[in-house]
């Protein structure tokens, strides 16, 4: 059972990486492969989402969850054990230390019970925190905005190593795997994100915290973990010890998930990863599992503990929705959101994080947001079109959200919605400011009208002759937002057009009149 569990481990691992490499336009408008798969069955995803947007519209898809949870209730936390990408690598990661020394934390395991109540308790009061720290959420997060990009980096550097020193052997085997790599595996073009060395240090600190103690973020920190923990006290599959058991420790010090503290015999079912090692370091081969109806130990988290998780859930509410850009004639203007984004407050309900989106935009304009839309939309992605512009024909963001925070559109009505609206800046504009003639932004407008037209004027230069020039200006009903303009502006540093959030179809109040 243990060689199982390690080979249903690396499968699904396989099968996560997969997904996620899939997870970008294959020359079309739709994916191919289900690749939000892992989030869709996502428990806790699924509940705070339903208490957050308040049970309106939940995507369908988000009810395989229930499959987990119910499996969860008849095998335990078989999903932690078995099926969870980030604790097969944190499974992985321990395994590089042979010896972790078994350190008496008696409630240290309590914490992340702590963390799902402040996390269920401020969802209910429409505050979505689950998708800064759900697991599959971090990993898809931490590996599109860090391990990716910093993946596809090392290869090139490689790559281009070998095809400067042209040896002759290792060119050749050079030159065919970047080509086999090329249709496989590594990026279109090279991702960049900001906040990546912030992201990707937090992911490794995760990860190499195992060499202090196995899976120390499933013990302690993951509140999916004590989720599956509660539906998991009394799960049907129990461990039994036999008399034959001499209390030699050996359980205890191979135990992943911390479910036996002591002398081996102070079994905590809802700690229990189901990995099988007890059973499998038992020199006297007293431990089996099986079904049964053995009462399942109690789960003692505190009452004033838990009391201070609820009120925590409930102060935090108003202390990060206390900002100024909630405000009606106030906010970031620079917050572009994708096409098909809810009304901002109810896409900050909705969104968890997960960086699907800004892993499949063609372009690589959406972003991670930090505090440019308050402490509540941290990691929420928003357009930066002087990175990346939104692609005319393209709704794959729509695709992959698994919290319906961007909804899918049919690419007939996602033409027609506006994200934001261009602005010129005649100060830096040439043919406005310096007589200079350029028609960058007519010419890459993608709207069937263009949203860019041209006034002719006589200018004149500074020897005095006349100039004539097509100074351009937005027409404010056909422009989108799009951001191509400011993205293809000549213009250095600074373009001379530039998008703002404002005139966005998702929203009444942020309009250009007051």
């Amino acid at each position: 059972m243990r060689k199982l569990r390690i080979v249903s481990q690396g499968v699904f691992l396989l099968v996560f990486l997969f997904l996620f490499i899939q997870t970008e336009s294959k020359g079309d408008d739709t994916l191919g492969y289900p690749v939000r798969l892992f989030l869709d069955f996502d428990p806790l995803i699924f509940i705070t989402t339903f208490f957050a947007a308040r049970a309106r519209e939940i995507p369908p898809a988000f009810y395989l969850s229930v499959i987990v949870a119910i499996a969860t209730i008849f095998l335990g936390r078989i999903f932690c054990g078995w099926i969870c990408p980030l604790g097969a690598l944190n499974t992985f990661v321990g395994s590089l230390r042979k010896r972790h020394p078994v350190r008496p934390r008696p409630s240290l395991f309590t914490m992340k019970y702590y963390i799902l109540i402040v996390i269920l308790v401020s969802s209910i009061f429409s505050l979505q925190l689950a998708g800064i720290m759900d697991p599959i959420s971090l990993l898809i997060r931490s590996f599109s905005l860090s391990v990716y990009p910093l993946f596809n980096y090392g290869a090139h550097s490689v790559f281009d190593i070998l095809y400067r020193v042209q040896i002759p052997v290792l060119s050749d085997i050079g030159e065919t795997s970047y080509h086999l790599l090329k249709e496989t595996i590594l990026a279109f073009k090279q991702p960049h994100y900001f906040q990546a060395v912030f992201v990707g240090v937090l992911f490794f600190a995760i990860l190499f915290s195992n060499l202090y103690e196995k899976r120390f973020w499933c013990k302690f920190l993951c509140p999916l973990g004590a989720l599956l923990g509660l539906l998991s006290r009394f799960s049907l599959l129990k461990r039994d010890v036999s008399e034959g058991c001499t209390s030699c420790g050996s359980c205890t010090a191979a135990c992943q998930g911390g479910a036996l503290p002591r002398d081996g015999r102070e079994w905590r079912n809802s700690e229990c990863l189901v990995c099988f090692t007890c059973d499998d370091v038992c020199p006297q081969n007293a431990v089996r599992f099986g079904f049964g109806k053995k009462v399942a130990q109690g789960l003692d988290l505190g009452r004033r503990q838990v009391t201070l998780s609820v009120l925590t859930g409930v102060v935090v509410v108003p202390l990060v929705q206390s900002t100024p850009f909630v405000g009606t004639h106030f906010s970031r203007s620079d917050v572009i959101r994708p096409p098909g984004a809810l009304e901002e407050d109810e896409f900050l309900r909705r969104c968890v994080k997960c960086g699907e989106c800004m892993k499949v935009c063609i372009t690589n304009g959406l972003q991670p947001t930090f505090l440019e839309a308050g402490v509540e939309g941290l990691w929420s992605p928003r357009l930066i079109p002087r990175i990346g512009y939104c692609e005319y024909r393209c709704t794959l963001c729509g695709q992959v959200c698994p919290s319906g925070a961007i909804r899918r559109l049919p690419l007939e009505e996602k033409v027609k919605v506006k994200i934001g609206l261009a602005m010129i800046d005649t100060g830096r504009c040439l043919p406005h400011a310096h007589g200079i003639p350029c028609i960058v932004c007519e010419e890459v407008c993608p709207t069937p009208k263009k949203a860019i037209w041209f006034e002719e004027r006589i200018v004149q230069n500074r020897d005095g002759h006349n100039v004539v020039v097509k100074q351009p200006h937005v027409d404010l009903d056909l422009c989108i937002g799009c951001g191509i303009c400011e993205a293809k502006c000549p213009v250095g540093t600074r373009a001379a057009i530039y998008v703002t959030n404002i005139g966005e179809s998702r929203s009444k109040e942020n309009q250009l009149l007051l």
